[in-house]
This record gives structure tokens, sequence and C-alpha cells, in this order.
């Protein structure tokens, strides 16, 4: 650190801006919604580790992708309901930084993720005889670490990068957390390097990950049409669809929200597409990719049968 830099001790957030009245009913409905996420990804995680029969590479990859969404959703929510209820809206500058680099590294964490699952589907559907020597617990725990791994330092290094800055004001972030491009605005330096370096990010881990996700799918698809049953066709054909749904949102709004010039979106409607990454995605992912799966539902109640007999 230089001895010239000048260190801001706390940020406001601004939040939402809304009406007092309307901020109680906010809080209920993402209290809400952070409480279905909690639930939906802690019931899996429960269920994928007490039930013999779902210690498969598929759902190991699920169980990772639902401790990444509790700890990505409790990074950022938990900050964001105690501003909506409280009148003190701020937030100490370290505890600020410690926000961005959790709430990127999970981030990327679940981009990284996401292609796993994509590429492990892939290899069950397109090649399901050579799947279990392909897809071994070895290597199904060398991917997983190397998604942490990788998003963690890539945090490490955009926080290592604002560390350089100095920062001087303004204290007001015109968000509900600390989200990066909020925290460049506090900076009193010039951050385009910081742009620069984010920007290069985001076309590796948000537009080359979604590619190979699409590739995986297409290829899926394609088998897909060629099962000659009509109901596994369309079984199928619904998961997938589902699937590349919730990817679809998840990527689409990240894109938009670190990829699109300044100018679009605005600043409220960003605050909308945090939203649906860092709240309402976490929450979906439980509900598209395990509790409608046959095993889950089973596994259910078989858990729910030994909890009435006992």
């Amino acid at each position: 650190m230089g001895s010239n830099q000048t260190w801001i001790t706390e940020v406001i957030l601004l939040g939402f801006q809304v009406d007092p009245k309307l901020e109680i009913f906010l809080f209920g409905f993402f209290l809400l919604f952070y409480s279905l996420t909690l639930m939906g990804n802690g019931l899996i995680l429960g269920l994928i580790w007490l039930d013999s029969r779902l210690h498969t590479p598929m759902y190991f990859f699920l169980s990772n992708l639902a401790i990444v969404d509790m700890s990505y959703a409790s990074s950022i929510v938990p900050k964001m309901l105690a501003s909506l209820i409280m009148q003190k809206k701020t937030i100490s500058f370290v505890p600020c930084i410690l926000q961005t680099f959790l709430y990127l590294a999970l981030a990327v964490t679940e981009c990284m993720s996401l292609v796993v699952m994509s590429y492990d589907r892939y290899v069950a559907i397109c090649h399901p005889l050579h799947y279990t020597v392909v897809m071994s617990w070895r290597v199904c725990i060398i991917l997983s670490a190397t998604c942490w791994m990788f998003s963690f330092l890539l945090a490490l290094v955009h926080i290592t990068l604002i560390l350089k800055l100095s920062f001087c004001g303004p204290q007001k972030i015109n968000h509900f957390f600390c989200q990066i491009m909020s925290v460049f605005k506090l900076a009193c330096a010039d951050t385009r390097l910081n742009q620069i370096v984010l920007f290069a990010g985001s076309v590796f881990v948000l537009v080359a990950p979604l590619c190979l996700v699409l590739v995986s799918y297409i290829h899926i698809l394609l088998a897909i049409l060629r099962i000659q049953s009509g109901e596994g066709c369309r079984k199928a054909f619904s998961t997938c669809s589902s699937h590349l749904c919730v990817v679809g949102l998840f990527f689409g709004s990240a894109i938009v929200m670190y990829m699109a010039p300044k100018s679009s979106p605005s600043q409220e409607q960003r605050k909308i597409l945090s939203l649906f990454y860092s709240l309402f995605n976490p929450m979906l992912n439980p509900l598209i990719y395990s509790l409608r799966n046959t095993e889950v539902k089973s596994a259910l109640r078989r858990f729910l049968g030994k909890k009435s007999s006992a």
C-alpha cells in the first residue's frame, strides 16, 4: 500500500431507494426466497449424503452446486435484508471488500460447476459405456477442486488490483451489496486496468463456459433425438430444456451485467439482474436440477418413510 493512499472507513449501501413500507414488503419477499434457497439446497445435500443410491458423480456435482448456491446467496442476502429493515445502511470498508471477494469467487465457481455438470451429462448420455471410466471419483474430485481453486484465485486477482487503488469517496454505493463495478466508483484513481481485467475475466468465465455448455447440450439433444422410445425422448428433452433455461438465466443476466456498455442497462436494472443470479437462480437450481428428478423423489419418499415408521 502506498503512503499517499486515502482510505474510507465505511460505505453507505443505498439499496433499492423505495418507500419504507415497500422496504418491509421487500424484506419479507426476499427473506422467503432466501429461506427457500437454504431449505431446498439443504434438502438436496441431506438426501445425497444420507442415501447411498445417490452416491454417483451426477449427484456429487449437484451437492457441490448446492453448497455453492447456499454460500453465494449467504454472501449477499443477509446484509441486504439487514439494510432493508435498519436505519443504518452502512458497511465497513473491509467487510465490503470481503463481500466483493466472496461473491466473485462463488459466482465463478457456479459458472465452472455448470460447465462440469453439462460435461458429466454429455458423457453419461452420449458415451454411456465409457461413463464410469471417464467420470471416475478421482476425476470428479479433481474437477470440483479445480473449479473452487481457480475461482478463488481469479477473485484474488481482482481484489489485489482493487486494493492498489486509492479510495477517497464518494462513500455511497448505489446498490444493495458491494458489487465490484460499484466499488470501482469509490476510487479516486484510474480504474481502467481494473475494468479491462474484469472484462477479460468475464469473457473467460462467462462467454467461454456458456459456449461449452451449449455445445454439450447440443450433442445431448442430438443423442436424445435418436432415442427410439417416445416417452424417454420426451422426459430427456424436458430435463435438458429446463436445465438450459436455468443456464440461460444465470449466464444471460451475468453477461448483460458485466459485458454490456456502461449506459445500458441502467443502475436500477442492474440491481434487478443481480437479484436474478444472486437470489432467484440459487433458489431455482434445486427445483430444476434435483427435486424434479425421479431418483431424488424416491430418496425423499424413503427418508420420509423411515421417519414415519420410527
